[in-house]
């Protein structure tokens, strides 16, 4: 497989390949694919390239993917061998390869990222590098500088409570899960990890390659449920507490003590992905579940992707004492480090006062189109869909009224006229209910009514 950076994107192109030999019947049902990381270390791409592209594939039913087993070829349909020969099918315009980024979920608002502030705090590192900073002794974990400063914001602002010895800095939320759940699970018998139902599906596939086996359980308005947990008691409890992706929900404080009760009896890790958490528009935003865990059960898990923007590559874990060093250990065993001079100037940005002030700027910009987004949906699809309040993050759930609707039918056609939004189909593991998760990052207003009229006929295409 040779890929091109000039053809499109990688993921595309890799997505397009795999499909391609299944087709020819070069790779036949039953065979095995490469783990994506061993994939994208054949292939010099990014982990999560290889992980995006496998989703797309077991999404349009090219492969399979079972808790604890590698992933592999799913079986075709074959074509019929008997009888008059069917006529050619008529032809079906294909879904594209390219999501558009307008609408699309996870995305913040580029343009409003704040260059000429970030080029000073890069520039003034890179000028006034020392010699210390570019050796790799004790610096596993990440720079102490950030980690201080960005367990300070997150003790301001998230209440957790920790120590800077517990911070480490990663390249992504996907690094810090991999890392913690293959520790976690080393030495489980049963390595069972409770997910949400619906749940964020990259971290499943993540979970399921470092051995986990998925038990979903489902999040309603208080988030997610472990009342009626089927046995046995899980090694990992995989959550987003604070605005439960991708519904939206913030989990109650009941909830959030079940949790920590069942982690606590089981010995269980709680991995706290705290997703949008600095954008809520009409409370302040809940304290993360780690500051009440008085147990060292939670995982703390956090990135600047959406605050600021996913090229950076700068996450952070807030690790129970008990798992630093050997997460550190698998991280600085594979090489894995955010470059040091980036780490320095997030540091500084953070320091300086200029992450919370972007915060402040985009929590009013994003409460907005928030609004306007829940406005429009309300004023060209009532009847067809339901929209969630829009309390909180750069997303927005809304379900269709008509529970049988194809949503991942209607995402196609709404991806042709350039709107990125994804079905809610497709983060279930198991059965689900139709819907649209949109991204309001960058929704203004005329573009959000142009996309609500679009859905609206894209729903009577359907349905007439």
């Amino acid at each position: 497989m040779v890929l091109d950076p000039a053809s499109g994107p990688l993921e595309s192109q890799i997505h397009r390949a795999i499909r391609e030999r299944i087709l020819a019947g070069r790779l036949a049902a039953g065979d095995r694919l490469p783990s994506s990381r061993a994939l994208a270390r054949a292939l010099g791409v990014a982990r999560s390239t290889i992980v995006l592209a496998y989703d797309r594939l077991r999404a349009e039913g090219f492969l399979d993917a079972r808790a604890g087993s590698a992933t592999r070829v799913a079986a075709l349909p074959a074509p019929p061998r008997h009888g008059r020969p069917s006529p050619p099918p008529a032809p079906a315009p294909e879904p594209p390869d390219i999501v558009p980024d307008a609408l699309r979920p996870g995305l913040p608002d580029l343009t409003s990222f704040p260059h000429a502030v970030w080029a000073r705090c890069l520039g003034a590192r890179a000028r006034a590098g020392r010699l210390v900073d570019l050796g790799h002794g004790g610096r596993a974990a990440g720079a102490p500088e950030l980690r201080a400063t960005i367990l300070s914001h997150i003790r301001a602002t998230r209440g957790v409570v920790a120590t800077a010895g517990q911070v480490v800095i990663v390249p992504s939320i996907r690094v810090a899960v991999d890392a913690i759940a293959r520790v976690a699970l080393a030495t489980a018998a049963d390595p069972v990890a409770w997910v949400e139902e619906p749940g964020y599906i990259p971290i499943h596939t993540i979970l399921k390659e470092a051995g986990a086996r998925l038990v979903p359980l489902p999040c309603d308005a208080e988030g997610m449920d472990v009342a009626h947990a089927p046995g046995p008691s899980p090694r990992l409890i995989c959550v987003t507490p604070s605005h439960q992706y991708p519904t939206g929900a913030d989990m109650t404080l009941r909830r959030r003590l079940a949790i920590l009760a069942h982690a606590h009896a089981s010995g269980a890790v709680v991995l706290e992905d705290d997703y949008d958490s600095e954008f809520q528009y009409d409370t302040r935003p809940v304290a993360a579940l780690q500051g009440i865990d008085r147990t060292g059960s939670v995982a703390y898990l956090g990135t600047f992707s959406k605050i600021l923007a996913p090229g950076l590559r700068v996450a952070y874990a807030v690790l129970p004492p008990r798992l630093v060093a050997p997460v550190t250990d698998f991280l600085s065993g594979r090489g894995i480090a955010v470059p040091i001079h980036l780490q320095l100037a997030l540091a500084d940005f953070i320091a300086d006062g200029h992450l919370r002030a972007h915060i402040r700027r985009m929590n009013s910009l994003y409460a907005d189109r928030m609004a306007g987004a829940v406005a429009a949906l309300h004023r060209h699809c009532g009847g067809v869909l339901v929209p969630g309040p829009g309390t909180g993050g750069l997303q927005l759930a809304a379900r269709f009224i008509d529970p049988t609707l194809d949503d991942r039918a209607i995402a196609r056609r709404l991806w042709r006229q350039g709107f990125g939004v994804r079905p809610l189909s497709d983060y279930y593991l198991g059965a689900s209910r139709p819907g649209l998760l949109l991204g309001i990052a960058s929704a203004t207003p005329e573009a959000m009514d142009r996309a609500a009229r679009g859905i609206r006929a894209c729903v009577e295409e359907v349905l007439f």
